[in-house]
């Protein structure tokens, strides 16, 4: 005899979160449950034996009714997004699904509807829209509330804006934010990378060539500057230009105007200037790889970007933000992340910062067997033990012990790392693609396949 008990289904549906209702052929709504009170403000007795229409006042109603339609065609409807007005006559946003109901003969006696609450999706959707204007700029965090008052404060000046952080924590968004919130919108936006180009190139990019400048030069080329016009031209990795750049682009700052390569004749420009870099400009200068000059006329305003590690605040809204984005990128139906997972994420020290963020929640997207990310589609922040973990395994009363777990903590790092790349190499295209997701570069990539023994 089997001894296990089994729950019948009232108790299954009174002990789920999402709102379960039924009705028969007469449209009368046959079963109510406990989730169900709770978001429509009705209570069961009031609600039973009435039509749904009656209760559920939905936008739904009538024609466009789901329950009406699946029971017409027999099809389910799942998660399909309407609002009902509950009892206090507030409108409550939900996503429903729908289902026939027989009976043992498979006769249709009725039709069934789960509807889940998502209040405060929506709120959260609202949040973002209203931040869109300052290219997702959005926060929790004071050391990030600090940035954003000071871009709306100086968007609209033409001053020269410096703007220092982390490799990933969103140096040209802030950028975007400078210029979609000034009177320059309408003008265009380019950015371009500095370390990206070789000198020459770059030199050709930024100001243009006229024909003959040099070989391949068969006609007058415009550069970024010109092509800005009066919009903004953003200047990343201004950290790495060469020394004979700096000069050209110190003359822009100071006289406005500047030469196309192989031109003698001067052009002017009416751009503003924003640059960025991750490196610590005054140890340049104090070095003698960056002039001082140049350095006082980039840093007339300087914004400094916390790491994603001291604005953990946002993450839940990062995420949110970013499985929106990938669900239509990717044509995927993501409904949200685990507690687990967001708790995980939330307390791992992200060194990619925004952009590492990204790219783990764009892969954890394509990649997730259910509607719900969990951990394990972040093995690398499962593996992210912190050094307090590390250390309470340990009797730290003695220095063998404490080398012991500090060794530990290390190894564990670096085998989560190993993991990452080699589970990204195996889903990119090529070692090209493979840094772009893992947001680094390519030379870091070989590096670090070099240092944990992965193949080539």
């Amino acid at each position: 005899m089997n001894n296990k008990k089994i729950l019948d289904t009232s108790t299954i549906l009174e002990s789920i979160s999402d709102g379960v209702f039924s009705v028969d052929n007469d449209w009368k709504i046959s079963s109510f449950n406990r989730a169900a009170e709770k978001i429509t403000g009705v209570k069961r007795n009031d609600a039973l034996g009435k039509y749904c229409s009656e209760v559920f006042r939905s936008s739904l109603c009538g024609d466009q009714c789901a329950l009406r339609e699946t029971l017409r065609t027999t099809k389910p409807i799942i998660d399909k997004r309407c609002y009902f007005i509950n009892n206090q006559g507030n409108k409550i946003p939900v996503t429903l699904s729908t289902a026939v109901l027989k009976d043992a003969q498979g006769n249709v006696i009725g039709g069934a509807e789960t509807f889940r609450d998502i209040s405060e999706i929506e709120t959260l959707k609202d949040q973002l829209s209203k931040t869109a204007k300052t290219g997702h700029l959005f926060s929790n965090s004071t050391a990030m509330k600090s940035v954003i008052a000071m871009i709306e404060t100086i968007a609209d000046t033409s001053t020269t804006v410096l703007i220092e952080g982390q490799t990933g924590t969103g140096k040209e968004v802030t950028a975007h934010a400078l210029h979609q919130l000034s009177d320059r919108n309408k003008q265009p936006f380019i950015g371009v990378n500095c370390a990206a180009l070789p000198e020459n190139l770059l030199e050709s990019t930024l100001f243009g060539h006229v024909k003959g400048a040099f070989t391949g030069a068969y006609e007058n080329k415009q550069g970024y500057f010109s092509r800005a016009g009066s919009g903004t031209l953003f200047l990343d990795e201004i950290g790495d230009i060469s020394a004979a750049m700096q000069v050209r682009l110190l003359r822009v700052l100071q006289e406005h105007e500047f030469e196309p390569v192989g031109s003698q004749k001067p052009q002017k420009t009416m751009a503003r200037i924003i640059t960025a870099t991750n490196k610590d400009l005054i140890k340049l200068v104090e070095e003698g790889t960056f002039r001082e000059d140049l350095y006082y006329r980039l840093n007339v305003i300087k914004i400094n970007l916390p790491t994603l590690a001291q604005r953990c605040e946002d993450i839940p809204y990062l995420v949110e933000h970013f499985i929106e984005q990938f669900n239509t990128l990717h044509k995927k139906s993501i409904k949200g992340i685990s507690s687990e997972a967001l708790q995980q994420l939330q307390t791992y020290h992200w060194p990619g910062n925004i952009r590492e963020l990204e790219n783990s929640i764009e892969r954890a997207c394509v990649l997730s067997p259910s509607n719900y990310l969990q951990l394990s589609c972040f093995p690398f922040v499962g593996e992210n033990c912190s050094a307090t973990q590390i250390l309470s395994q340990y009797d730290t009363g003695t220095e063998s012990h404490l080398a012991k777990a500090v060794s530990t903590l290390g190894n564990s790092k670096k085998e989560a790392e190993r993991q990452v790349i080699i589970e990204a190499l195996k889903n990119n295209p090529s070692k090209i693609a493979t840094a772009k997701t893992l947001g680094i570069h390519k030379t870091t990539l070989f590096r670090k396949m070099k240092r944990y023994n992965i193949p080539f």
